[in-house]
């Protein structure tokens, strides 16, 4: 089945662009100039991605994305003239799947969809895996306590979700940014970091016998 892609970026020329390669992989894309409309076409066309300026006129990315997160688990790329760390974590922090810095390739662009697709196209209906206190279930993309569901992003779900199935392995985070975003980029070093921090904080407050361990000077892991 054709997939659909959202393309908001008040950007004519930056619209065209990515919907002329997204179109050409097969893709079917619908754009918007800004985010006031998308929030009320996300139920009725049920996009399978969705590519996301952070600043424009009206309601801007970030609260769109927010907004979005209320109600919907939509993989979101983050396409930013705005290049600052804090913005980037800024984006991840709130649901975003992953973040480009205006100008980008729009063929790198491509790649990124394509591995987030992949990675869900994985995804085996009806597994789950339990570990001390957590159960996973992969087929719906949550990990919950006692019943409880836990409130992570998509990208925490993931970091999880490989160190659970890879227990008792400690990882590089090179690895990790390369499991977790489908490359390799440097860059993206300290967004491993950050998703750790937060998923740390989160399991403490639902005091969860699961923690990440830190292997100095080499990189994370999950134990059993």
């Amino acid at each position: 089945m054709m997939k659909t892609i959202f393309v908001v970026d008040d950007e004519f020329n930056i619209r065209e662009i990515i919907k002329k390669y997204l179109e050409a992989e097969g893709y079917k894309v619908v754009t918007f100039s800004n985010g006031d409309t998308v929030y009320e076409e996300l139920t009725r066309l049920k996009p399978d991605l969705i590519v996301l300026d952070i600043m424009m006129p009206g309601l801007d990315g970030i609260e769109l994305c927010k907004k979005i997160r209320s109600s919907s688990e939509v993989p979101i790329i983050f396409v930013s003239a705005k290049d600052e760390e804090i913005d980037r974590i800024i984006g991840l922090e709130i649901g975003g799947d992953d973040y480009m810095s205006k100008p980008f390739s729009p063929r790198e662009l491509v790649i990124r969809i394509k591995n987030i697709f992949k990675r869900l196209d994985k995804v085996v209906k009806g597994s789950k895996e339990e570990i001390k206190d957590l159960t996973m279930y992969k087929d719906r993309r949550y990990i919950e306590k006692e019943n409880e569901k836990l409130d992570f992003t998509s990208k925490e779900y993931e970091l999880m979700e490989f160190l659970i199935e890879n227990k008792n392995i400690p990882f590089t985070r090179e690895k990790l940014v390369e499991e977790v975003w489908g490359y390799e980029d440097l860059a993206d070093l300290r967004a491993i970091d950050d998703l750790v921090k937060r998923i740390r904080k989160k399991l403490k407050d639902i005091n969860s016998k699961v923690t990440i361990s830190t292997v100095w000077g080499y990189g994370y892991r999950v134990d059993d």
